[in-house]
Order: C-alpha cells, then sequence, then structure tokens
C-alpha cells in the first residue's frame, strides 16, 4: 500500500477495468456496489467520499478479486435487493432477480383489489422474496411461503425473522414438496387462497446459463428437459387451492410462456389465462384465473 491514502474513484475506476475484462457486462455498477459495501454507505453517496483508508481497501480488492471469479455479487456483500426489501442469501438458496418484481408488482396490485380476508401463497419461496415483498406491500393479506429445500428454508426463515413485526406476524413458513397434493393439501385448506405465485425451477437442462447460475442451487434452477417438470404437477394443486376467482401468476421460462399456457387451459379450471412479458418485451410470466 501507498503512504498516501486510496483515492475511491481511482480503486472503482481499476475495479471496473479488470471486471470487464473478466467478461461482467455490469462491471462499473458491481465496482461501486462492492465499494459502498465496505464503506458502509449508499452508493449514490459514494461520490463525495474522496478516499479509503489501508484496511477497507484491502476488503475491496478481496471482493473484487472474488467478482472476478464470478462469485455473485450478492453472496460477496450478503444481500439482494428485491422490490421494497433487502434480503438475506448466500449459498444453498437461489439468488431474487429483478425481473421477477413483475410478478411481485402485478400480484400486489390484484391483491389490493380483493375483499378481506385475502390469503396468497408463494410457492417456491427460496429466500422469501414475493412472500416477504406480498406481506410488505399488501397489509392486509396472511402470506404462506412454501419451500422444500433444507438450505434454502434456513434463509427463508431468517429472512422472514428479520422482516418488521408488522409483517412477520402475517407470514408462514410451510416446509413442503409443491408438486406433493397431500403435503400441500395439510398445510393449505382447499379452496381458501386468494392469490398464488410462483417462481419456481424453470430452466431447461439443456440452456445455457451464466457462470453466476452456476453458484445457485440447481434444484432451484432446472425444471427438467422441458423447464416444466415442477410446474405441471403444480398446476392441479393450485386449481384446488385458489377459491373461485382467484389468481395465479406463474414465472417461466422465456421459450415456455405457451408451454404454461396451454397447461393452465388444458386443467380445465382456469379462464382469463393471460402470457405477461416485461418491459424489454420478454415473456416473463402467465397469470390465469380460477372458474367455479
Amino acid at each position: 500500500m501507498s503512504d498516501a491514502p486510496a483515492r475511491v474513484a481511482d480503486e472503482i475506476r481499476s475495479a471496473a477495468a479488470r471486471l470487464a475484462a473478466a467478461g461482467i457486462d455490469s462491471a462499473r455498477r458491481d465496482a461501486e456496489w462492492l465499494m459502498a459495501h465496505v464503506l458502509s454507505c449508499d452508493p449514490g453517496r459514494l461520490i463525495v467520499v474522496d478516499t479509503i483508508d489501508d484496511a477497507r481497501l484491502r476488503e475491496f480488492r478481496t471482493a473484487v478479486e472474488q467478482r472476478t471469479r464470478r462469485i455473485p455479487l450478492q453472496h460477496i456483500v450478503g444481500s439482494a435487493p428485491f422490490g421494497p426489501l433487502e434480503l438475506a442469501v448466500g449459498p444453498g438458496v437461489f439468488i431474487p432477480r429483478p425481473e421477477t418484481e413483475y410478478l411481485l408488482e402485478w400480484a400486489a396490485s390484484a391483491a389490493a383489489t380483493m375483499t378481506d380476508p385475502v390469503r396468497i401463497v408463494d410457492l417456491c419461496s427460496g429466500s422469501g422474496a414475493l412472500a416477504i415483498g406480498l406481506a410488505t406491500l399488501v397489509r392486509s393479506a396472511r402470506v404462506t411461503a412454501v419451500e422444500v429445500d433444507d438450505d434454502a428454508l434456513k434463509w427463508l426463515r431468517r429472512n422472514v425473522s428479520d422482516a418488521p413485526a408488522v409483517v412477520r406476524e402475517r407470514l408462514d413458513v410451510v416446509a413442503a414438496d409443491v408438486t406433493d397434493a397431500e403435503q400441500i393439501g395439510k398445510a393449505i385448506p382447499p379452496g381458501s387462497v386468494s392469490v398464488v405465485v410462483t417462481n419456481p425451477p424453470y430452466v431447461p437442462m439443456r440452456s445455457e446459463v451464466g457462470p453466476e447460475v452456476d453458484h445457485d442451487p440447481a434444484r432451484a434452477v432446472y425444471g427438467g428437459d422441458d423447464g416444466m417438470s415442477v410446474i405441471v404437477p403444480m398446476v392441479p394443486i393450485i386449481a384446488t387451492m385458489l377459491s373461485v376467482g382467484g389468481l395465479v401468476g406463474i414465472e417461466h421460462d422465456d421459450t415456455t410462456s405457451g408451454a404454461v399456457v396451454d397447461c393452465l387451459r388444458a386443467h380445465g379450471a382456469f379462464d382469463e389465462v393471460t402470457a405477461r412479458t416485461d418491459l424489454a418485451g420478454r415473456p416473463r410470466f402467465v397469470t390465469a384465473r380460477r372458474v367455479g
């Protein structure tokens, strides 16, 4: 280390170059996020921070080196932003993606129009992103988060525990397999649910994925050869738990929107089956309404 204090702007510039050379598209943003994490400040305040001391500089450079090895940024800093939340994440749980916020927004808007009591179920909850997000945004709702994986359940329970009391008291965690009708039926009475959301494992096995995805648990990512191995058996279970007029939103792979639409229509218990896209026009999730 030099005797002169290192300049934050210079370190960010150098780190961004290293990250870009490692093939990271968001190199500048990631460098700023890592620096903000080390300095315990908001990224927007980095512009007013001039220098960094030696101890924090070593921490920053270590974090940058980890990121060049394509360790997810969220694992390095220990958290991931999602809608109104900052969730604890790490090895063993799927990192929530910004794209899933479209499903969060749709479900919150739909639930806000419903008559109390509103009960929401998040299947394949993982870190609890959708469940906790909806309990935060829909203050009248009771939300159940369903997850089967032991490692993911640890993160889910931690995030529920860390939520404000007014949110936490309306959240339930259920350890169950979302494709097992008997397990789900014991935890969630038939016809009792207003809204179901799910971001299940849906990536087809042969799909090419980025290096960071290798750090997500495979069980949370891949949905069999066609990406539908969890979605197909979930649909009749969702139909059973929903009340008449209840809604479901299912996130899916870019390539399987049509398959999800067909699955919901073929079941016979749903109408208003709608394929929805994100702001970039990419297929993102499918919604449907439970009929009598």
